[in-house]
Formats: structure tokens, C-alpha cells, sequence
């Protein structure tokens, strides 16, 4: 007895979700942007500090606060008045971090009044800050000594309980919040008090190995400290660019730091320049200096 065929429809195929694009990887993503050393700071070394920039006229021309970080470490906030403030330090990291923000900054517009954006996963390609942003209007970074710009001056009376939590959250920060001040007449140059040693950290636009290459010729000819008592402790290597770190003589403020930075500047300009080959003292002094190196 042959057994009986069963007619019937087979099941649909299951449509496959898209698979979202990955973003490739930009060794120095804040490129092109005026005052990109500023905003690598802002990323990378400053706890708290604010940034206003102009969006151009295709994405609506109106004004963002970039900042260093916001509560819950949420990637952007619309105040009730609608002011837009997005973070630069948080959880998402895509490999481009000029894609992360400009993701953040286009998806908090979007938002109510008084939300906030949380992360839902990375960016798919997409603008950068190089497209979203009017840069005839480079970005002036204001250091704050606490996260006191997390509130909101125009939150009504029904916000009150939401604010005591911020104004908590802030008092609670006060106390790990390195102190840091720029240092005056030094451009992207940043003071810092970790504990009770002080430091000088200075953020290059140079290319990373132009800057090696001459920071090695000065470290080969013992001229690398500020100051006495002032030496150079080594370098971080952030968003495409070199960070040379400096331990301070015990007490040494912000203000105190223009002329010797001033100084190592004339230094750094006269080996930039010097293109004669590196003598074997000096491959052996960047060796050492990228040997010590720490990547951010």
C-alpha cells in the first residue's frame, strides 16, 4: 500500500533581518575640524567641560552643546527649552568617533523635550561631524569645575524631584573630578591635579610620528623637561594624536606653566623642521619614549 502524498503549502521562508553595516575603523576621526585637539581633550582627558557648535544650514542650522559627559552616561539630552546637549565620553564606540557623536547629535534632535538618548546599539555609515558641522565657527571649549551644566535652568516645579537627583549626582562627582584648568597663552594645553602630584597634559595636532620623530631629538639632547624639576613622564596616543604628559614640581598652578610651555613649543617647532635623518641616540630615544606609551 503506497503511502499517501500530503499536498499542501510549504511554510514561508523566514525573511532574514538586514544585517546593519559596520562603520570601519578612523585612526584620527576629529580630522578637519578646527580646534580638533580641543575635542579630543573633550573625549579623552577633561572630566567636565562644554563646547558650543553650529550645525550647518542642511541639518538646520541651530546650536549644540558637545559636552564631556552626561548623567547615567547617556549619549545625548534635549532640554525642555529644547537646547540639545550631546556627550562626547560614553559607552558607544564604533570605531569612528566622529560618527558616534554626529549619530547622537542627529538623534537627539529628533527627540521630545526633556528626553534623553540612550545607547540602542552602534551607528550604521552615516554623516560625520566634518559634515554636520558649520566650521567657520570653530568650537571654544569652556573647562567647568563640576558637571553643574547637567541641569536644567527652565525645568517646571513638576521637575523638582528629577532635579534633586541630578543636583545629588553632581555633588556626588565633586569629589572625583580631577581639577583641571587650561593653561593660559598655551593652545590645547591642559593642567591637571591627580591626587597630590600635578601634571600638564598637551594635546598636538601634529602627525603622530612627525611628532615622535621630533620629541625624540629633544629627549636624545636632554631638553625634554619643562623646567626643573618639571619632567616629561611619557605620552598618550588618542584619536590619531600624540598626548606628551609632564609631572609638575609639587604645588606648580595652571598659571605658572606659559613661559616653559611656551618654550618646549620653540623646541618642538625647530625639530619639526629638522628633516636630516634620526642619529641612532635619537631612534633609541623614541624607542624609549614609545615604549611607554598608552593608547586611549
Amino acid at each position: 500500500m503506497s503511502k499517501k502524498k500530503r499536498h499542501g503549502r510549504r511554510p514561508a521562508p523566514k525573511t532574514a533581518k538586514p544585517r546593519k553595516q559596520s562603520i570601519e575603523f578612523v585612526a584620527r576621526p576629529f580630522a578637519g575640524i578646527p580646534a580638533e585637539e580641543d575635542l579630543v581633550a573633550m573625549a579623552q582627558i577633561i572630566p567636565a567641560a562644554t563646547a558650543a557648535v553650529r550645525l550647518t544650514e542642511e541639518y538646520g542650522g541651530g546650536q549644540v552643546q558637545l559636552v564631556t559627559l552626561l548623567p547615567e552616561f547617556v549619549q545625548g539630552l534635549k532640554r525642555s527649552d529644547g537646547e540639545v546637549l550631546v556627550a562626547m565620553q560614553t559607552s558607544m564606540h564604533s570605531g569612528d568617533a566622529s560618527r558616534d557623536v554626529a549619530a547622537a547629535v542627529l538623534a537627539t534632535l529628533e527627540l521630545p523635550e526633556g528626553q534623553a538618548l540612550r545607547s540602542e546599539g552602534l551607528p550604521e555609515p552615516g554623516p560625520r561631524l566634518q559634515d554636520i558641522l558649520d566650521t567657520s565657527e570653530p568650537p571654544v571649549v569652556s573647562v567647568r569645575e563640576t558637571f553643574d551644566f547637567w541641569i536644567d535652568p527652565q525645568a517646571g516645579a513638576g521637575d523638582a524631584q528629577a532635579r534633586q537627583v541630578i543636583e545629588d549626582a553632581i555633588e556626588r562627582a565633586k569629589e572625583e573630578i580631577a581639577p583641571t584648568r587650561p593653561v593660559p597663552g598655551v593652545e590645547h594645553a591642559y593642567w591637571c591635579r591627580l591626587g597630590a602630584k600635578e601634571f600638564v597634559r598637551w594635546v598636538r595636532g601634529e602627525d603622530e610620528d612627525e611628532f615622535f620623530n621630533a620629541f625624540a631629538r629633544i629627549h636624545a639632547a636632554r631638553e625634554s623637561d619643562l623646567e626643573e624639576g618639571a619632567r616629561f613622564v611619557g605620552a598618550f596616543r588618542a584619536n590619531g594624536v600624540a598626548i606628551p604628559v609632564w609631572e609638575l614640581v609639587p604645588g606648580t598652578e595652571a598659571e605658572e606653566l606659559t613661559e616653559p610651555l611656551q618654550a618646549m613649543g620653540r623646541r618642538l617647532d625647530a625639530a619639526l623642521a629638522d628633516e636630516s635623518p634620526l642619529s641612532p641616540e635619537v631612534r633609541r630615544a623614541k624607542a624609549g619614549i614609545i615604549s611607554r606609551q598608552v593608547n586611549l
